[in-house]
């Protein structure tokens, strides 16, 4: 990922239910992150009270010191105060701000916003338009979890148990069965019951022509997921757009696809972006994980499931049998044993009939029945899989680093470093070169010794080398080179020039919102103008 995103354990974000981070560590987060080339972006996107303002000033204050590189936000009153106090901190449109029109980002802009999370109620359309009438930078959502009401603003989780979704405390009402009722009846829809949880956005071959609408930032939804999820799916989301950058097809295989809904999966779907398709967008069966559709059912003898498979399946596996989960008809569990006949199937298998033996006491065969389907939830080798992937010494992103090497008899060996972060670096041996005897340097030595930045965050990306004469450099001597040239990058990377207001903003603004609302009393507010302009 080129930024992530998150929250501050302080609140002011729809993320209370997530472990969130501490603002004393911040600044060594941010420094994290910036000695491996990622922005780093924090989330301050609820409304914040009156009564809440001093606190949401000293947050704001320390988080402009740490370095952050921009604060998401969705009240416009703290886009205000984060002008106040910093005029420096970029400031993004959260899409909780629901903008969905370019004159609504017209309004936005004049508040300092620099980007916008547009709203997932968007289709690639509208957003073509939007861009067409509009300098800002369009960021979209491409990957996760959809609300089915307007992002962070239903009040249902509110009103039945006082848990605000603007805070990131939703009871996720939407997730729970329903049923239909026309006209004071009852509509029998079967085993629809889920009739407000929308499938999850799945948008990776849509990527082209969002780039093509505008869309200049592609956001992955990955709060309360776990870093396996995180993971994969950014892995996946990389290809995919830097396959589209250099004009080449998207083209996952369907063990790669699987592999994301293996993550998490409640059903993949383009969410609103290519318009409104309902029933596709809530199918209405489940509101839980789902994963991968397995197979169905094609037989029960005892204790032994036979099912026709449609995707692999092995020991160890967690798998569910649908029903009306509603009604308590789903069942799940690990499976015990997968055999073919009497062979006993150690590897995974995906394809033709398997017979499968679960877990003691996980499921009733006497419930299960022909035709049931059965779907893949949990593949404990696949998230080991994905472990590996972070679980390791060395760095998972490395910073590239560009190189000029000065070698001149007579001369110290002069080396001079950029990294892509905007760091660098420059050191001199201590001895001046000698006349070479036998093996004098030569740029591929010098890419091969200095370029051995294993265990650093760094990579060696281009070398350029002058040389005068026939100098020679001991192989120990280019190493202690590389050395304290890593050390110096290490310690410059550059901060933020930022001036943060040295007293409390809130009496200067306080005023200035009184003056304007005596002097506009009569007069329309030019946001509520923007937002009841036609498109």
């Amino acid at each position: 990922a080129d930024a992530v995103y998150f929250g501050l354990e302080h609140g002011f974000n729809a993320r209370a239910r997530a472990t969130n981070m501490s603002v004393d560590r911040l600044p060594e987060i941010v420094d994290y992150l910036h000695r491996r080339g990622v922005r780093g972006y924090l989330t301050f996107n609820t409304l914040v009270f009156a009564d809440e303002l001093p606190a949401a000033e000293a947050t704001i204050r320390a988080v402009a010191a740490s370095g952050i590189d921009a604060l998401l936000v969705q009240d416009l009153g703290v886009a205000r105060l984060i002008r106040a106090i910093c005029p420096q901190l970029a400031i993004h449109a959260s899409t909780q701000m629901t903008l969905t029109s370019s004159q609504c980002i017209e309004a936005a802009e004049r508040l300092g916003i620099e980007r916008v999370v547009l709203a997932r109620e968007l289709s690639i359309d509208e957003i073509r338009k939007i861009h067409a009438r509009t300098s800002m930078s369009l960021e979209a959502f491409v990957h996760g979890a959809l609300c089915v009401a307007y992002s962070g603003q239903c009040l249902t989780s509110e009103s039945l148990g006082g848990r605000s979704a603007n805070r990131g405390q939703c009871a996720q009402a939407c997730r729970l069965p329903y049923d239909l009722v026309c006209d004071g009846r009852d509509v029998d829809l079967g085993d629809i019951k889920y009739l407000l949880s929308p499938q999850d956005l799945a948008a990776y071959e849509l990527i082209p022509r969002m780039l093509e609408a505008g869309v200049r930032s592609f956001k992955i939804e990955g709060r309360l997921k776990t870093p396996e999820y995180v993971a994969n799916i950014t892995r996946h989301y990389r290809q995919a757009l830097d396959a589209a950058l250099a004009n080449r097809p998207i083209e996952f295989t369907r063990a790669e696809v699987e592999s994301m809904e293996m993550s998490f999966s409640r059903g993949f779907s383009p969410g609103w972006l290519e318009g409104c398709d309902h029933k596709q967008l809530v199918p209405g069966l489940s509101s839980a994980k789902r994963g991968v559709l397995l197979g169905e059912v094609t037989g029960v003898w005892g204790s032994r499931i036979r099912v026709r498979l449609r995707s692999s399946i092995k020991r160890g596996d967690g798998i569910v049998f649908a029903g009306n989960r509603a009604a308590g008809e789903e069942q799940g569990g690990r499976v015990f044993n997968v055999q073919r006949g009497r062979d006993r199937l150690e590897q995974a298998v995906d394809s033709g009939e398997v017979d499968l033996t679960m877990d003691r006491n996980s499921v009733e065969p006497a419930r299960i029945y022909v035709g049931q389907q059965v779907w893949k939830t949990d593949d404990p080798q696949l998230n080991a899989q994905w472990r590996r992937t972070f679980n390791t010494a060395d760095p998972v992103r490395r910073v590239p680093v560009d190189m000029h090497v000065s070698a001149a008899v007579g001369q110290p060996l002069r080396i001079a470093a950029r990294a892509s972060n905007g760091s660098l670096a420059r050191v001199d041996s201590d001895q001046p070169l000698e006349v070479a005897q036998r093996h004098p340097l030569t740029a591929e030595t010098l890419r091969k010794q200095l370029g051995r930045l294993g265990g650093t965050v760094y990579e060696l990306r281009e070398l350029t080398a002058e040389f005068d004469g026939q100098p020679m450099a001991p192989l120990s001597v280019l190493g202690q080179l590389r050395h304290a040239l890593v050390e110096q990058l290490e310690q410059s990377l550059p901060a933020p020039e930022r001036t943060i207001a040295p007293d409390s903003v809130l009496p200067t603004l306080r005023q200035q919102a009184i003056n304007w609302q005596q002097s506009r009393r009569n007069e329309a507010s030019p946001i509520n103008t923007a937002l009841n302009e036609p498109r």
